[in-house]
């Protein structure tokens, strides 16, 4: 197992991406290696003054970055030899099995659909999340940026999608699919989850529970929470500010400590033929390790093979 890594990606990056990256090195097994995009000697002089072996990664030279406010599809192109293009052209020739950066948001999802491409049959891939529960564990809303329009029969796979994802890489069993809506009637909502409403319904390959609100979402009533992209980001924006609220006020509760982005270090980006983690930009080292962990874990469920298999 090759797991590939962006050094360059993040506000903090190098430091805080190589620092995640040794403490991740700590966990994988002999079989499972990192390998670290970015500047090369930088890179082993970095993993040399903190106390790693070099030897312990595997190393490409791709010295360029892409900035977070470049445009996506010009960086991509007039940069092959920045991190995130080098990642996405092995990741395309089979070299690694997975590849996760904290870079430009935007630059992953071209490299995305544009290199390693949208599994046949899925028509737009979205980016999911995890949303803390309120007893324990965490809940997949999706989209949360990928796509800020959305047509029903969209929703209608993030909807499996999602299903799939809470399966088999966090083995909830059957989970439960709700749409998140603006009321519990079936009849309530905008154009968009109106039409929704009916094909989830009728699709029989995920537990739809109906209709759920915004209230709902840290609670047990559903596993997968589904919305077009430029809801999911509002709601996913609102809930990581509840983390920082509860830190300015010198408050300490589990649940809220669950809402830190750390703990699950990245969004996967569902729908296309390899495992793809988008990092938050201000990804701590603790972030970074736990978005290669998560990387391991899509690779070892062979959760792309379970889509295809399920788009078939």
């Amino acid at each position: 197992m090759k797991i590939g890594l962006d050094v360059l990606g993040g506000d903090y990056a190098p430091d805080s991406t190589i620092t995640g990256a040794i403490e991740a090195q700590k966990i994988l097994q002999d079989d499972q290696r990192l390998v670290l995009f970015g500047d090369h000697d930088d890179t082993v002089e970095r993993l040399k003054q903190a106390g790693a072996d070099p030897d312990n990664f595997d190393f490409i030279h791709a010295p360029d970055v892409i900035g977070m406010h470049e445009h996506p599809t010009k960086a991509i192109s007039q940069k092959p030899n920045s991190s995130i293009a080098k990642g996405f052209e092995f990741l395309k020739d089979g070299k690694i099995d997975s590849f996760s950066s904290a870079g430009n948001t935007g630059a992953m999802l071209v490299g995305s659909m544009f290199s390693v491409k949208t599994i046949p049959g899925v028509l737009r891939p979205a980016i999911a999340t995890n949303v803390p529960k309120i007893k324990s564990g965490y809940g997949i809303l999706l989209d949360v940026g990928a796509n800020a329009d959305c047509k029903p029969e969209m929703l209608n796979q993030f909807a499996l999608l999602g299903s799939l994802y809470a399966q088999h890489v966090y083995g909830l069993n059957n989970p439960k699919v709700g749409l998140l809506n603006i009321g519990e009637e079936e009849e309530k909502g905008n154009n968009l989850t109106i039409s929704t409403y009916p094909l989830l319904k009728e699709n029989s390959s995920i537990n739809f529970i109906g209709n759920t609100e915004g209230r709902d979402l840290f609670t047990d009533l559903a596993d997968v929470y589904v919305c077009d992209g430029f809801t999911g980001n509002v709601v996913l924006k609102l809930a990581e500010s509840f983390y920082v609220v509860t830190l300015k006020k010198g408050m300490k509760d589990d649940f809220f400590d669950r809402f830190n982005y750390e703990r699950y270090g990245g969004s996967p980006i569902l729908g296309v033929n390899a495992p793809v983690i988008i990092g938050h930009g201000i990804s701590t080292p603790e972030a970074i390790k736990n978005m290669v962990l998560l990387s391991r874990d899509m690779i070892e469920s062979n959760f792309i093979d379970i889509i295809k298999s399920a788009f078939n």
